[in-house]
């Protein structure tokens, strides 16, 4: 006989957990590949990049920069490979990654590489620098257009800037060397202008942002991203001929760069994570832009590169090592296809 009193509701039934399975579940093949693999990769073109314009300034060949910027034109076509796979598996992880800060750091950098592969490719095949150019502007074009119709979805609170914005607002001035290079010198200036202009927001905000609020330990190295537009935006400023807005621009860099080097242990206060990966990109950059201005200031370009040939090849090291095991992608949040 049931004790149980009829006007009372049920009792609710334990909820059922699926048993674990035995072996465990194997995600599919890159349906978790993680976007923060594109900023060491980027790291890498800057280091060739740089060295290749040390040793020119030197007057030694360039054949040991030449190797490494052809290891990381394949090493970053194989991550565009797997990245492709995983979004044509399931494409709603774009946009899932895009809401992540560093998946949209990462995926950001994916078309800045097409750029910085075409820069590498120019010398030697002009065609397929052509194309990779207009590949990586239009993949950034659409990128944009898809995270700002993320940005204006979210909430006030969740749509403040970072650092991260250079590379969404002011990186396709990237494009602007190899245009140059391929004879189309309107195009580059029409991207330094458009990245001069996006980049003088971004400071502008950032700046006022840093006085009033004390980014957390760990997003702290996106602040070397600030290096970077600078960088770029000199180096272009100099092969257009604008040798005030490149002066004006390198004493910018010089400063940023000081106050990093000040900064240093709060910026690492957090310990080594994946996003360390992103601040070799903006050094070997403004590594770049100095041995590309000559005289006293390539000299300093010159020391500062000596150190980055060691330093950038562990940052990349660090990240890439994290990804065959799936360890990167659970660090960063990436999702899975």
């Amino acid at each position: 006989m049931s004790t149980s009193d009829p006007r009372l509701p049920p009792k609710a039934r334990p909820r059922r957990y699926p048993p674990p399975e035995f072996p465990p579940r194997r995600p599919k093949l890159f349906a978790r590949t993680p976007p923060m693999v594109f900023p060491a990769v980027l790291g890498l073109f800057g280091l060739g990049l740089a060295l290749r314009q040390g040793l020119a300034a030197l007057g030694l060949e360039d054949g040991l920069a030449d190797l490494l910027l052809g290891a990381v034109v394949a090493l970053w076509a194989f991550a565009v490979l797997a990245m492709a796979v995983k979004i044509a598996r399931r494409p709603a992880v774009l946009m899932e990654d895009l809401r992540v800060l560093p998946g949209r750091v990462g995926l950001s950098c994916a078309p800045l590489g097409a750029m910085a592969a075409a820069e590498v490719l120019v010398p030697v095949l002009p065609q397929v620098a052509a194309l990779l150019l207009w590949a990586g502007l239009l993949a950034h074009g659409a990128l944009l257009a898809l995270w700002l119709r993320l940005l204006f979805r979210l909430p006030a609170e969740a749509r403040a800037v970072d650092p991260g914005w250079h590379l969404m607002l002011a990186g396709a001035v990237a494009a602007a060397l190899p245009a140059l290079d391929l004879g189309w010198a309107g195009l580059a200036a029409i991207l330094f202008r458009v990245a001069l202009t996006a980049a003088g927001v971004v400071w502008a905000i950032s700046a006022v942002t840093l006085l009033r609020r004390i980014p957390p330990a760990p997003l702290r190295p996106l602040l070397v991203l600030h290096l970077l537009p600078a960088s770029l935006l000199a180096a272009t400023a100099a092969a257009l001929g604008m040798e005030i807005f490149a002066t004006v621009l390198l004493l910018l860099g010089a400063v940023i760069l000081m106050a990093l080097l000040v900064c240093a242990r709060w910026i690492i206060a957090s310990g080594p994570t994946p996003l360390w990966g992103i601040t070799a990109w903006p050094l070997t950059a403004f590594a770049s832009a100095l041995i590309g201005s000559g005289g006293r200031s390539g000299d300093f370009g010159l020391l500062l590169l000596v150190p980055l040939i060691g330093l950038v090849p562990w940052l990349a090291w660090r990240v890439l090592s994290q990804w065959p095991g799936g360890k990167l992608a659970s660090l960063t949040n990436a999702a899975e296809a």
